[in-house]
């Protein structure tokens, strides 16, 4: 965590500071408001999830139009490093709630408004929009609503998008749509709201607004049982698009189940098809096919229902805790705080990396990762040659760099497991070149964070356990996605420089060959042919 001890304090704060309005307020009241707490563990589902997807090259601009005690910015302590976060602010329009904020977040930088959103009038100007809108917004019935206030929003919301809501519409999709303006170009937004806009007239405009004027990418629907709010009867969904215009072939993610994070199910539904929809509803459910036909390759899933996929190790200081094990030895590092881990890819051209008897790679040079997570006090007591090298790593400032000051130790690393699978993160599609290469990990080496490291799921590995060589055929059709299919999940930069990010490796389908695919009870069941 980014504020260890200090955070957890506040967060625990919180959620009593929570329980006693939430006991204080009257329900009607709070009906009225919309005031229904988004719980901690959800919170930190989302912004673990905004975590993959957010470009790791991009500060944070967070905003919460409906910021409550502000759980989701704590979550997004919790889940990024401080330094990433640039600037963070949050709308409450009760005083008892913004008092809380701002005793518990305002020390960490939180930017606390008590207005009421929708009515401030200079909304974001170029350069001053956000980059990461997370909120759960009033759940507002229509019937709370004005007509002064209805006429007001809607006007608003028609300004802003072209699209005029029904007046029958709840307070959060005028949130949802009034927020465009402050949307960064490119930048993300999750929202977590009644499902009910997925299948009711009154739906239909924020419909249409997340199929035409921004890339929807996935929304995930809690079981109707599955109450996510314990003061509120209503079912939830987490909707999240990017500002950006979808692409006439663009593929949306429709999930389902207790879990955001582990959905029990998922299928790819194309934008033509939510268009053509008066009811979404039916996305969600076995109607539809998971797998997507193709008259080449027969049955196609995505990486995601396969594999959880991390970006490797952020060292923040690779020419001094990645050397070669021949140096390590000859500068007496412990051993014990070193860790195989794979070169460069431009130093890595074949697709199978075999391992020695140890679990050594077997390659040309052997690389390790310094690791240590012990105290100074400790190191310069029992490893006096490691503490001389963390001198020579003081000396060059190492301890003030961008990632270094927000750990503790300052030489500790993030934890991997090791990865049987790895992608490169970034590569040029020249010259019969691969933008992007699949390697085989058969070794103990982990790797930095230039490679995305896929981790077979659960049903996967049990399925292997079942069936020896099931994971080898996985990564022989792995071999076979075309490149520009990956391109087109990914990101171009200047000169030709492409890179591809954990969620959006999630998205590329894998065309399944000499492998059945299909969905039953709602999760995947993989077989040999």
């Amino acid at each position: 965590m980014v504020y260890s001890s200090q955070y957890m304090l506040n967060e625990l704060e919180r959620q009593k500071a929570q329980f006693l309005l939430d006991e204080q307020i009257p329900q009607r009241d709070r009906n009225r408001l919309g005031q229904f707490a988004t719980p901690h563990s959800l919170a930190v589902e989302i912004l673990s999830y905004a975590k993959d997807v957010h470009p790791i090259e991009k500060t944070i601009t967070f905003l919460d139009p409906g910021l409550g005690t502000g759980v989701f910015f704590g979550a997004l302590l919790e889940t990024f490093l401080s330094t990433r976060i640039f600037k963070a602010t949050g709308y409450e329009i009760d005083s008892r709630f913004a008092d809380v904020a701002s005793k518990l977040w305002k020390p960490f930088g939180l930017d606390i408004r008590l207005r009421d959103f929708t009515e401030v009038s200079q909304a974001a100007k170029p350069g001053e929009q956000y980059n990461l809108i997370i909120s759960n917004p009033p759940y507002v019935r229509h019937h709370h609503l004005t007509l002064n206030a209805k006429a007001r929003l809607r006007q608003l919301s028609a300004e802003i998008t072209g699209l005029k809501p029904s007046a029958l519409a709840g307070l959060y999709c005028y949130f949802m749509l009034i927020c465009h303006k402050w949307m960064e170009d490119g930048g993300y937004a999750y929202w977590l709201v009644p499902s009910e806009f997925e299948d009711v007239n009154y739906g239909e405009t924020l419909r249409e607004y997340l199929c035409s004027r921004v890339e929807l990418l996935r929304i995930h629907r809690f079981d109707a049982a599955d109450v996510k709010f314990s003061d509120a009867l209503v079912s939830s969904s987490i909707v999240t698009y990017r500002k950006s215009l979808p692409k006439a072939d663009h593929q949306v993610e429709f999930t389902s189940g207790p879990s955001f994070s582990e959905p029990s199910s998922r299928y790819i539904i194309t934008i033509d098809d939510l268009k053509k929809s008066k009811k979404w509803g039916t996305f969600f459910t076995a109607d539809h096919d998971y797998c997507v036909s193709d008259q080449d390759s027969g049955k196609i899933a995505r990486l995601g229902d396969l594999f959880t996929i991390r970006r490797g190790i952020a060292t923040g200081a690779n020419n001094f805790f990645i050397l070669p094990l021949a140096k390590a030895r000859e500068l007496a590092l412990p051993e014990q705080f070193l860790t195989p881990i794979l070169p460069s890819p431009r130093y890595l051209k074949a697709t199978h990396i075999p391992a020695d008897e140890n679990g050594w790679p077997v390659l040309p040079q052997r690389l390790v990762l310094l690791n240590c997570s012990l105290p100074r006090e400790r190191v310069q007591t029992e490893f006096p040659q490691l503490d001389a090298y963390f001198l020579q790593g003081e000396e060059l400032e190492l301890p003030s760099r961008y990632l270094l000051k927000s750990r503790s130790p300052w030489y500790k690393q993030e934890q991997r497991l090791i990865p049987p699978i790895v992608c490169t993160y970034m590569g040029r599609n020249t010259n019969g070149s691969q933008a992007f290469r699949f390697i085989r990990n058969f070794s103990n080496a982990i790797a930095a964070n230039v490679y995305l490291l896929l981790y077979p799921k659960t049903h996967i590995l049990r399925l292997e356990h079942q069936q020896p060589g099931l994971l080898n055929d996985i990564f022989t059709q792995l071999q076979h996605i075309p490149s520009q299919a990956l391109i087109s999940e990914g990101r171009r930069y200047g000169g030709g420089l492409n890179k591809i990010e954990p969620g959006e490796l999630e998205s590329v389908h894998l065309s399944i060959h000499n492998i059945a695919l299909e969905a039953k009870n709602n999760t995947i069941q993989l077989a040999l042919l």
